[in-house]
């Protein structure tokens, strides 16, 4: 009895901490899913981690940090926590359909069908999973079939314009250009306001030689997503059909400019340039798609003409001869070699590619090599596809109409799926240790921050930027080791100001954003009126409500926990409040201003916005994310005239992309 007794104690006193560990692993897969919806994944697969080390038996953290492992594009271990996941729970159609997605870019495509039927079966009008089935039995090269399977998916949605894209591609690649063009047509019919319907019937009218049309769809497209690059790169080569260099070379620049890593633009630039004589330009756009793919011969042979053109025999040299190497019959890369070799002083290397030559055409003339010939001859088109490599091919621009089978839709990504789709305000201006290094923003010297990081001796320093970036692994792991450290003094002083304020910096850089709201509430509740305090309360507070949004967008989807009590009562004027004392008490700070603008215009107040960024330009007259916010939101209240000036103002100052908005809207 006595035992009884003192084991009933027992759980008595550990019954809280059950609960405690019950409401920290809950608190942890929150905040780890913050962090995937925010795009920090090795963040977000470290509080996955800790999660499946206290409960292993959820299968909702081997989900989450599988999808986190597929946007890392680690097929492999995505797929492993995929296969755990469905241990733990065998009837949860996302995990099929994600680990069927892994097993497709990583070609395995029977076992990738395998999966995505499963998942139908347990969900079976998910439009996504049947899209998903489409593309993979297109990956596969079955044609046919996958017609069947998308026409399977039109009798319960006739009006899914996806889907008659995706009829639209099946029919291209079956050669049948009139069911595409009819595809096309009821695509855009169903869908007026998608980009995807335009680039899809933009490439039926290319492949027609239809190049006006194409033009016209292409141009649809870019008002729709003014940022996608692929939209450009095709457009481009349609105008260069169409002989308006000019147009195409914009054109390319444009794509670039929204996809630095784009090979195609990088590549057809280059040749256009060429065409211009501007060779040290294309030089580079070679050099980067040589960095990427160093195996690309086509590329590494224009390179060789133009480093002989602008007078680098030796860099000329070295790439002809990997070009020989790789293509020991050709006979036209011998000849460059020589006149290189022989201007670089390198006599008997030119003589010696010239007997080769010589050789080489005694042999063709008495023998009749044409099978050896006809393996390197040209092809008729005046274009190539990517997956083209015949060397003499060099000089000719990639087509866009490579199927790529590989784009498939998950409905888990949260804001991700929708980037691009709609014309948004430039984000708020936040302090933080990290920046978006190759996004152009405003940068300029700012006291304030100054004077703020010389009192943060042996931190790391603070800056404004509203190009925020995720952290890495050793970044995340230095501030979840601050948090301990700063956690002493919070446990010795709970009013200590300084280090709630520290703590609740390291909180919001690990997605912990509801810690660092209580953090820095109780710092501003301690001090005696800090503008640092009341103006990272305001962007704290402000992603709160991101997120709080976010708990009850995806909430019917199941994606996310259900909605924190702790959020309900927050509000988007309880940040503006916090921004009015930072003006008062700092009336020079021009991000505080902007902030604040950004904020009147969530709450539909726009000409408070506007009064907010007009300030925000006096004070800088080079703030081109101010211009920028300033015109949508004068176009918001029906001044078109005012808005696109200001927009114009952004473009000049750097915000290229402004140029496309104006288009759209005029």
């Amino acid at each position: 009895m006595k035992l009884r007794r003192a084991i009933a104690a027992t759980l008595a006193l550990l019954a809280p901490l059950f609960c405690l560990a019950q409401l920290n692993t809950t608190r942890v897969m929150e905040i780890g899913r913050n962090a995937l919806y925010f795009e920090d994944y090795v963040l977000s697969i470290q509080y996955f981690n800790k999660v499946i080390d206290a409960k292993p038996f959820l299968h909702e953290p081997y989900f989450f940090r599988g999808l986190a492992k597929f946007y890392l594009d680690d097929f492999i271990g995505a797929g492993e926590d995929l296969t755990l996941a469905i241990s733990r729970n065998p009837y949860v159609a996302r995990s099929y359909q994600l680990r069927g997605l892994c097993r497709a870019n990583l070609d395995s495509l029977e076992l990738a069908e395998q999966d995505i039927r499963t998942a139908i079966k347990y969900d079976p009008q998910n439009l996504n999973m049947w899209q998903n089935l489409a593309g993979v039995v297109m990956q596969a090269g079955e044609w046919e079939r996958a017609a069947g399977v998308v026409d399977s998916l039109l009798l319960f949605a006739p009006r899914y314009s996806a889907a008659y894209a995706m009829r639209t591609q099946i029919a291209m690649n079956m050669q049948d250009t009139l069911t595409a063009l009819a595809m096309a047509n009821k695509a855009v019919s169903c869908d007026k306001y998608s980009a995807t319907v335009y680039d899809a019937r933009s490439m039926v009218h290319y492949s027609m030689g239809a190049y006006e049309e194409a033009e016209a769809d292409l141009n649809k497209s870019i008002d729709l997503l003014p940022n996608r690059s692929e939209s450009y790169a095709n457009r481009g080569l349609v105008r260069y059909q169409r002989e308006d260099l000019r147009g195409a070379l914009a054109d390319f620049d444009m794509a670039v400019y929204a996809d630095s890593t784009s090979l195609t633009a990088h590549y057809n630039r280059g040749l256009l340039l060429m065409e211009f004589g501007d060779n040290n330009k294309a030089i580079k756009d070679f050099d980067m798609v040589l960095g990427v793919d160093p195996d690309n011969t086509l590329a590494r042979f224009n390179r060789a003409l133009l480093r002989s053109a602008i007078g680098d025999y030796k860099g000329a040299n070295e790439d002809f001869t990997i070009v020989i190497d790789a293509y020991p019959n050709f006979e036209y890369a011998y000849s460059c070699r020589a006149e290189a070799r022989r201007k670089m002083g390198n006599i008997s290397g030119a003589k010696a590619d010239e007997a080769w030559l010589f050789n080489r055409r005694q042999e063709i003339y008495f023998n009749g090599i044409a099978s050896v010939q006809q393996e390197y001859s040209a092809d008729a088109d005046s274009v190539r596809k990517r997956s083209d490599e015949n060397v003499r091919n060099y000089n000719k621009m990639i087509v866009p109409a490579d199927v790529n089978t590989k784009q498939y839709v998950t409905e888990a990504r949260g804001k991700v799926q929708n980037r691009n789709v709609y014309v948004e305000l430039e984000p708020l201006f936040v302090l933080t240790c990290y920046k978006d290094e190759n996004a152009s923003s405003w940068q300029g010297y700012n006291k304030l921050v100054e004077e703020l990081n010389a009192m943060r001796q042996g931190c790391r320093p603070l800056l404004l930027t509203n190009k925020e970036r995720a952290l890495t692994g050793n970044e995340a792991q230095f501030h979840f080791a601050h948090i301990d450290e700063v956690s002493k003094s919070v446990t010795a002083a709970g009013d200590d100001v300084v280090a709630r304020r520290e703590r609740a910096l390291d909180y919001y850089l690990l997605q912990d954003i509801e810690a660092a709201m209580s953090d820095i509430d109780r710092a501003v509740q301690a001090s005696d009126g800090d503008w640092s305090l009341y103006f990272m309360r305001a962007f704290i507070r402000y992603k709160l409500l991101e997120v709080n949004k976010l708990n009850g967008a995806t909430e019917a989807e199941n994606l996310m926990p259900q909605q924190n009590t702790f959020l309900a009562g927050l509000d988007y004027r309880l940040v503006k409040d916090d921004l009015d004392r930072v003006v008062e008490m700092q009336p020079a700070f021009v991000e505080a201003y902007f902030n604040r603008a950004n904020v009147s215009a969530k709450l539909n107040d726009f000409k408070a916005a506007i009064v907010d960024y007009s300030m925000a330009i006096a004070l800088n007259d080079r703030f081109a994310e101010a211009y920028y916010n300033r015109g949508l939101a004068k176009i918001y209240t029906g001044n078109t005239e005012g808005g696109v000036a200001d927009l114009s103002k952004a473009g000049e100052l750097g915000m290229y992309q402004a140029y496309s908005v104006i288009k759209r809207f005029r």
